[in-house]
C-alpha cells in the first residue's frame, strides 16, 4: 500500500469519460486522454469520478477505464479511481473492483441524497477503511452531494492509517484552511479557479478540470509554486483563470467535454440526464476556443513535447 507519506504530490486530472456517436463508451479516445496526460506530466489520472460521469457508467466501463489507465500509467503517474457511492456495502465492493483493476488509489466522495451526519461519515469511511487495504482519498464536494465532510469530522477519519487525502472541492477557503492545518492529510484543491489561494493554504497539489486541456500548464503552475518561484506560479494562474471559467460555465463536465470536442479530442455529448451546452453556450465556448484556448493548447503541446 502507498502510505501517506509517500502519495505524490502535484496535480490529478479529473479525466471526462469520452463517449462514441452510438453512446458507448469511446475506448480509443480514453486511451488517447490517459496517454495526452501522462506526456502532460501530471502526478497522476483520476478515472470514474464526477468529472467522468461515473453514475452512468457501467461496471465494465468503469473496468476497461482502471485497467488501460493502469497499463498506461505504469511507472509514470498514479491512478485515484472513483470508486464511492451512497451505498456503504457497495463502496466497500467497488473499492476492491478498482484495486483489482490496477487503481494505486482509490477516491470516495462523501454519500449523496442519504445526507448523512458528520457521525454517519465517520461510522461509513471508518467501515471501507477497514474493510480494504487500498490507500484512500476522501472527497468532500457538498455542492453535488449535500453532505459537507467538516475538518474535525476528517481528523477523526485520518487516524485510519489508509486513509491518506482529501480532494476538498466546498470552496470554503477557511474550511480547507482548517482541513489543512488539523487533518495530518494531504489537501487536494477540488476548485480549480482556487488552486492558487488554496497551494498558499498549505494543499499539496489539485485535482484539477482545467487539464483536461492544459496538463502541462497546470503542471508547471504547481511546480513553479512547490519551487518557490510564486510570481512565475501567479502568472500562469492567471492564464488558466479564462479557461477555468469556460469550464464550469454549466454543469460540468458539459463545458470541458464540449471544448475538448472543439480540439479533436473526443466528442461533445454526456451521457443523459446530463445534456450537451445550451446553444448560447456553445457560442461562448467557440468564441474563447478560437480567440484563446486554441493557442494555449498549441503552447501546452509545446511545454509536454
Amino acid at each position: 500500500m502507498t502510505d501517506r507519506a509517500t502519495m505524490r504530490e502535484g496535480v490529478y486530472t479529473a479525466l471526462v469519460t469520452p463517449f462514441a456517436g452510438d453512446g458507448s463508451l469511446d475506448r480509443h479516445a480514453w486511451q488517447t486522454l490517459v496517454r495526452r496526460q501522462v506526456e502532460g506530466g501530471v502526478a497522476g489520472v483520476v478515472p470514474a469520478g464526477c468529472t467522468g460521469e461515473a453514475p452512468v457508467l457501467s461496471i465494465a466501463e468503469r473496468e476497461f477505464m482502471v485497467r488501460s489507465a493502469a497499463e498506461i500509467c505504469k511507472d509514470k503517474c498514479l491512478v485515484v479511481a472513483g470508486a464511492g457511492s451512497n451505498d456503504t456495502e457497495q463502496t466497500i465492493s467497488q473499492t476492491r473492483e478498482v484495486q483489482g483493476w490496477g487503481a494505486d488509489v482509490a477516491m470516495l466522495i462523501t454519500p449523496y441524497y442519504n445526507k448523512p451526519q458528520q457521525h454517519g461519515l465517520v461510522a461509513h469511511y471508518r467501515k471501507i477503511a477497514r474493510a480494504v487495504d487500498i490507500p484512500i482519498m476522501l472527497y468532500n464536494v457538498p455542492g453535488r452531494t449535500a453532505c459537507n465532510l467538516l475538518p474535525q469530522t476528517a481528523t477523526e477519519l485520518a487516524a485510519e492509517p489508509n486513509i491518506v487525502a482529501i480532494k476538498e472541492a466546498s470552496g470554503d477557503l477557511d474550511q480547507v484552511e482548517r482541513a489543512i492545518a488539523q487533518t495530518g492529510l494531504q489537501v487536494f484543491s477540488g476548485d480549480d479557479g482556487l488552486n492558487f489561494q488554496i497551494y498558499g493554504l498549505g494543499a499539496v497539489g489539485a485535482v484539477s478540470v482545467v487539464s483536461n486541456l492544459l496538463p502541462g500548464t497546470v503542471v508547471r503552475a504547481w511546480e513553479a509554486w512547490s519551487g518557490g518561484d510564486i510570481s512565475t506560479a501567479w502568472k500562469l494562474s492567471r492564464l488558466l483563470d479564462p479557461t477555468a471559467r469556460a469550464c464550469f460555465v454549466e454543469t460540468s463536465p458539459a463545458p470541458v467535454k464540449e471544448l475538448l470536442s472543439l480540439a479533436g479530442l473526443c466528442r461533445r455529448e454526456p451521457r443523459l440526464p446530463l445534456m450537451p451546452v445550451t446553444e448560447d453556450s456553445v457560442k461562448h465556448l467557440v468564441q474563447f476556443y478560437e480567440s484563446v484556448l486554441s493557442a494555449l493548447m498549441d503552447g501546452d503541446r509545446e511545454v509536454r513535447g
